[in-house]
């Protein structure tokens, strides 16, 4: 199974997308690159890497992309339609797991999720993330809100963005200090509705095409 270190910075970063910039090169590289074959031959090459501090859990993706789309730009869209990636983690002892999937344009989706399971109205037991808390998380995009026509590239783009530890405990309680803790995480790059949808992962999900499987994130440790 595969497992990663997020290491503690004392400086946040800058919010600039520099991906190879004197905070981000202290993180530790996660390859996305585990792809379902339901997908079409488009495999862009995505990495992740992750920091945090006594109050922010910071995520950064760098994609090397092609047929780049990017057309929802509410908060709660479903952006997994476009070029979109994906973090998914599960706090320690927390039942339910969050999902912060964000399109090329800087566009969330959010929830915490305690029952994956499918309903008519999304999962069996969920919230969905809106203000204040979305407004709290700092983001950069690279690419515009709207990418339209689909560009076939190629493309690099990025997104980076902070999680607020209070924004994880107020819908999965309690974290306590987190260093030394290890959580359940998977990271994701899909693009549904591009001409050449696909879908990756970090950690292997099996033949079915569900990101929603907690039971196959893998374990990260906080250093």
């Amino acid at each position: 199974m595969k497992s990663t270190l997020i290491r503690k910075t004392k400086e946040a970063p800058e919010f600039t997308g520099n991906w190879d910039g004197p905070v981000w090169r202290r993180a530790d590289t996660l390859s996305i690159a585990s792809f379902h074959p339901a997908g079409s031959d488009h495999r862009p090459v995505t990495q992740a890497r992750l920091l945090y501090d006594d109050q922010t859990l910071y995520v950064h993706f760098k994609v090397q992309d092609r047929f780049v789309r990017s057309l929802h730009t509410q908060p709660g869209d479903p952006v997994c339609q476009d070029s979109c990636v994906e973090f998914f983690f599960q706090p320690k002892s927390a039942p339910g797991y969050f999902n912060m999937e964000g399109n090329c344009g800087g566009t969330f989706l959010c929830s915490y999720i305690e029952d994956c399971r499918r309903t008519s109205n999304g999962f069996a037991r969920f919230r969905g993330i809106d203000d204040p808390w979305l407004d709290r998380i700092t983001v950069y995009h690279s690419m515009p809100a709207v990418v339209e026509p689909e560009l076939p590239g190629p493309v690099e783009w990025k997104l980076e963005y902070g999680i607020p530890l209070s924004m994880i405990e107020a819908y999965a309680g309690p974290t306590g200090r987190i260093s030394g803790q290890t959580w359940q995480v998977n990271l994701f790059k899909c693009g549904d509705k591009t001409s050449h949808p696909h879908w990756a992962s970090w950690s292997p999900i099996g033949d079915e095409l569900n990101f929603h499987q907690p039971a196959r994130f893998a374990p990260v440790h906080f250093a």
